[in-house]
């Protein structure tokens, strides 16, 4: 056991280690240069060289970046150019809010992905499973910031039910989740859907059927608990991903989080908040799909601590194997 988690640590650390120097190269081959942002547009050459070399950023990449991991292995992300602040404290002070908008973008997503997945897999090839499918296909397809911009025409603008922007009262937390919640709605839908099609097909729902037992205990009981394998992975990865910042949709929504701050940093040329942010979103990644590789296994066959006396199968269904497998594969 300790063989496997030193492997499994050892594999961590050469992914941030990656994550890391890709993002550094690409920082320093960009063509946009901190210390012009930093000196402003009407100082001189001999200014902007004072602070590169003051910066460090007149040196070779090998050491740029072997700089920067010196600090690192310390836990010290730099110092911001623009904010003249620590790093970590900048990210810290941040990551609440980006917590915030994470539990309820991926409420609202299972909310309502889930609610339709079923209704349309219960109502297969009817108007309203078309309807459905079309309506999770443009809520898939459309651009974040057409979204965000939308609910805040309508909501904010227009009705004046809620704040254009802002944070700390729950008011001002409803339109950045709606947001990400409905755009990532269509993916919970359709996966929902087709997993419970796949699940009606098995023996031990027939079995179920043929006992005599009510729709809705076929339904609740034994299809929906394995039709949302596949769920377990594809929220493992969000939790990555809305940790790594919904840069769009807090920038548009003025939310104070991560992401927010990622698009600050990048419009300031602050290379240090642009890397720290970056790291976060890559070690944000790694933990909700480790334990999404260590749950999915007991998952698949969780139906029949409570079902033993039906015919089950101990495999996960056809439609999980995929998206599992590819949530893992972000982690392996």
């Amino acid at each position: 056991m300790a063989r496997y988690l030193a492997g499994r640590v050892g594999q961590a650390l050469l992914l941030l280690l990656g994550v890391s120097l890709i993002t550094f190269v690409l920082l320093y081959v960009m063509p946009a240069d901190p210390a012009r942002q930093i000196a402003g547009r009407s100082a001189t050459a001999e200014t902007v060289q004072v602070i590169r070399e003051q910066l460090g950023l007149d040196q070779p990449l090998h050491v740029q970046y072997g700089r920067y991991l010196s600090g690192l292995a310390q836990l010290d992300l730099g110092r911001s150019y623009a904010q003249k602040t620590e790093v970590s404290e900048i990210v810290a002070a941040r990551l609440p809010a980006s917590l915030l908008l994470m539990m309820a973008a991926i409420a609202c997503e299972l909310l309502m992905g889930v609610a339709i997945g079923v209704v349309a897999a219960v109502k297969r090839g009817s108007r309203l499973d078309n309807a459905s499918m079309v309506a999770s296909f443009v809520g898939v397809s459309t651009p974040q910031f057409v979204a965000a911009m939308l609910l805040l025409y309508v909501f904010a603008v227009r009705l004046d039910w809620f704040p254009v922007g802002g944070y700390g009262e729950a008011r001002h937390l409803v339109l950045p989740a709606l947001t990400l919640g409905l755009l990532g709605a269509g993916w919970y839908a359709r996966m929902v859907r087709s997993c419970l099609i796949d699940v009606f097909t098995q023996d031990y729902i027939r079995t179920a059927r043929a006992k005599g037992a009510p729709e809705w205990r076929v339904l609740l009981v034994h299809a929906l608990r394995n039709a949302l394998l596949p769920i377990v992975a594809m929220i493992g990865i969000d939790v990555g991903l809305f940790m790594s910042g919904a840069v769009v949709v807090e920038s548009v929504c003025g939310w104070p989080g991560i992401g927010q701050l990622a698009w600050q940093a990048i419009q300031q040329v602050d290379i240090p908040i642009i890397m720290g942010v970056t790291l976060v979103a890559a070690v944000a990644i790694i933990p909700p799909l480790r334990i999404v590789w260590g749950l999915t296994p007991n998952m698949a066959g969780f139906h029949s601590t409570r079902s033993a006396h039906l015919p089950t199968s101990s495999e996960p269904t056809s439609c999980a194997i995929p998206w599992v497998m590819a949530g893992l594969s972000v982690y392996f």
